[in-house]
Order: structure tokens, then sequence, then C-alpha cells
């Protein structure tokens, strides 16, 4: 099944955010951005982050931000059309329909994922090109040298030597990468550290909740590496910061 390709006017008038928002949530790791969700207390935590092996390939990147272009993909046997992997238009028309920055975000569906690797030095470049910054996949990423002096993002669950038969199956329908559920349009963040999806409902409330947590952090570190450190008042200080914890889920 191929999805519908929306139209740059219908996806603008979703929720999206200011280039200014963007901008500040680009400039927080995502270990930091985690805690800030889960201090605003919007979702369980251990939702929202992709895990199981999908690892960031250029770990000296700075964080990316982007909104998600979603698709399946499988390498191992050819496409029934039999034609070369990188004749789909729709797709690329697709991507480019998306508000921006975009982030490739395709799910390797073969048994085996990562026989071939869809995006190489050849789709990252087209991908810059449309906005795209970067790719979350279970699946295979090859040109890794060629890739990264492009500075497009890599998250994967394996290197490969070869495209193989890698072609899109179908596009802009939810996805699941490393156990995390993405739909196209949810923002995704990710460093060295993995990737995670941001609720668009709270995001530009992140960067504040994010100057607090730190600052909390560093009076905790300081604290520690002080003369007046105390089981005491550490004891006081860790039921102090727990009490957040305890805060009813908020909607979103």
């Amino acid at each position: 099944m191929v999805a519908s390709i929306p139209s740059r006017e219908l996806m603008n008038c979703q929720n999206t955010l200011q280039a200014a928002d963007l901008e500040r949530l680009r400039a927080l790791d995502t270990c930091t951005v985690s805690n800030a969700i889960e201090r605003l207390n919007v979702r369980l935590r251990n939702e929202g982050f992709v895990c199981n092996g999908v690892l960031c390939r250029f770990p000296e990147f700075p964080p990316m931000v982007g909104y998600a272009a979603t698709g399946r993909i499988r390498t191992a046997s050819p496409p029934v059309t039999l034609r070369c992997y990188y004749d789909r238009m729709d797709w690329w028309s697709y991507v480019a329909s998306l508000p921006g920055p975009t982030v490739m975000v395709l799910e390797d569906v073969d048994r085996s994922p990562g026989v071939g690797a869809f995006v190489g030095e050849v789709h990252a470049a087209i991908g810059l090109a449309l906005g795209c910054v970067g790719c979350v996949t279970n699946g295979a990423v090859r040109d890794l040298p060629a890739v990264k002096a492009a500075g497009f993002h890599l998250f994967a669950g394996s290197v490969a030597v070869s495209h193989s038969y890698a072609h899109i199956v179908e596009f802009g329908e939810p996805v699941e990468i490393g156990g995390l559920r993405i739909a196209s349009g949810d923002l995704m963040h990710g460093d060295r550290h993995g990737v995670l999806n941001i609720p668009l409902s709270i995001a530009p409330e992140l960067p504040r909740e994010a100057t607090k947590i730190l600052g909390q952090e560093r009076e905790l570190i300081e604290f520690c590496r002080s003369r007046r450190f105390s089981l005491e008042e550490l004891s006081e200080r860790i039921q102090s910061a727990s009490a957040e914890c305890d805060a009813p889920r908020r909607s979103h």
C-alpha cells in the first residue's frame, strides 16, 4: 500500500514549531530533552524512545531535530516491479511535501533487517536537497565517510556494503523502530545517546524546563564535590527531587 501524498498546505496546517523553538531544542542533548519530558509527566518513562540496537553512526555530530517522513523498506529480495531501488519519485515527493526539517524514518520489514542499505551517499544528497537532515532505521546504512562529510545524520541498526534490493514498500504510514511507534510528522530528536520523539504539545516548554533541570543538576554535582557533602543533606535533596516524580500525569 502507498499512502497518498499530503499537500504542503495541509501539512503546514498541522502543529509545527517556530524556527526559534527548533533551534532551542537542537541546542539540547537528547538525555536532557528526555529528562524534561519526564519532568512534564506527559507519558510513561519507558515510552517515547528508540531502543534495541539502533545506534548513532556519527556521535560527534550536534543533535538532530526534524519531522518524521515515514516509510517501510525491504532489501533482501527484488521489488515486484523489478525496477531499480532509486526510482520512487512518489517517495521523494512525499518527503518534499512535509514541513522541514525532516528526518527519514525507515522500518526495514524483512525477517532479517539490514541485508542491504537504502540510505548512502546519494540518498543523503537527495535528502539534504529536500530539507532532510538525517535518517533513522532499524536496517542498514552505508557510505559512512561521504555521508558524514555531507553532515547528514545516520541512526541505524547496522552497516552494509551493498544496496542489495533496497526499495520502498510503502510510505506515510506509522512505522515501528526499536520498539517506538513513529507517525508521519512526529517531531524527532537524536544525538549520540539515541533517538526519541517529542510530543508537539509540550515542545515549546522543553527548553525552559531543561534549563531548570540543568541548574538543579549542577547544584547537586557541586554539592557532591564540596566539603559540605553529607548523607543527611543528600537525602533531603533526593527527597525534594523525588516529590516531582509523584505528580499526576498531564494530558497532551
